[in-house]
């Protein structure tokens, strides 16, 4: 059991992520506000210099509940000046919860118990460095997704193994662990173009995982400005190169950093990596080979559906394409 008694201050550090979320923020801070807690907890919001009204919805919450919400406001936008892992840098440091728990300004809580449960655990159970559950997933422009970020089916516990060599990712606004795993955060984070994998091979390096099978959080797809659609936009060939290439090079760090503990596991993810790019741009001959089978068994039966409709019926599968999107 992890010592607490004389702990000062919130047992939870709420660390979000804003950037033009207008339309959501005040899903994301309602959330967090609804929380039923046997404990303090503190809000740590960062806004990137929004160019809509999202700074100043924050302003309200601050002014309402000032020993609660504690935002940094950015004047310039800090992630186009190249800093990406932002809560490494503008939250985590100040974060004075034992615990830290992470959810994205677009996206929201649904169960008022959520941080009770995982709080709860972790308390019990001082050598777990995670706590995390599944999500339901909504698209913003009404479109079809697979439902849920469920990686497992009931409640689990997941050794560092497989959170390193994982075939399904984990909702970042699930996750709670103990804020000590960010207060030495080693090299191999901050060189990464995203900050929730790296995060959690921080988190295997120093214990195991525990999933429990309950969608309470909602994550929402295709919210303009986020870095999936930025990824989308322009040479989508060049940066999912670039993108599979830094991947690479954080697995190879981690590998490094951890001196070889998990270095199969952590080869293994990388190449995953690269299958997934190989999806992505379409590069089918890639995706079918056989050094591939097992990467593409992982794959839900409605990407595999997709893919094998496009291979054998390109021309049908881009005339439904277009009548699905509207676009030429």
């Amino acid at each position: 059991m992890r010592e607490n008694s004389e702990w000062k201050g919130p047992a939870v550090s709420i660390c979000c992520l804003a950037y033009n979320h207008e339309k959501y923020i005040r899903d994301a801070l309602d959330s967090f506000l609804m929380q039923k807690t046997s404990f303090p907890i503190e809000i740590l919001i960062h806004d990137d210099a929004s160019s809509d009204g999202t700074a100043d919805i924050i302003r309200e919450y601050e002014k309402k509940y000032p020993e609660i919400v504690k935002p940094v406001y950015q004047k310039e936008n800090q992630y186009s000046k190249g800093i990406k892992n932002i809560s490494g840098i503008f939250n985590f440091p100040r974060a004075k919860g034992r615990y830290i728990a992470m959810c994205e300004g677009d996206d929201y809580w649904t169960d008022p118990d959520k941080l009770e449960k995982q709080v709860k655990f972790l308390d019990s159970h001082a050598d777990c460095s995670l706590c995390f559950h599944s999500a339901r997933q909504i698209t913003v422009d009404g479109s079809i997704t697979d439902g849920y970020m469920r990686p497992y089916k009931g409640d689990k516990r997941v050794p560092p193994e497989d959170i390193i060599d994982k075939t399904s990712g984990y909702a970042m606004n699930s996750m709670v662990f103990p804020a000590e795993v960010v207060r030495d955060i080693p090299d191999y984070y901050w060189n990464c173009p995203i900050g929730d994998i790296p995060m959690q091979l921080m988190m295997a390096s120093k214990g195991w995982a525990y999933y429990m099978d309950e969608p309470m959080s909602v994550y929402r797809v295709g919210v303009a400005g986020s870095w999936t659609n930025y990824m989308r936009d322009g040479d989508y060939e060049r940066k999912q190169k670039e993108y599979c290439l830094q991947m690479e090079q954080m697995y190879r760090e981690f590998d490094r950093h951890t001196g070889g503990r998990y270095h199969e596991k952590a080869v293994n993810a990388a190449k995953r990596i690269e299958f997934l790019t190989k999806v992505n741009t379409k590069h089918y001959e890639d995706v079918f080979a056989a050094e591939n089978r097992r990467f593409y068994r992982e794959l839900n039966f409605r990407t595999r559906f997709f893919i094998r409709f496009e291979t054998i019926c390109p021309r049908l599968y881009r005339w439904l394409q277009k009548k699905a999107t509207g676009k030429n």
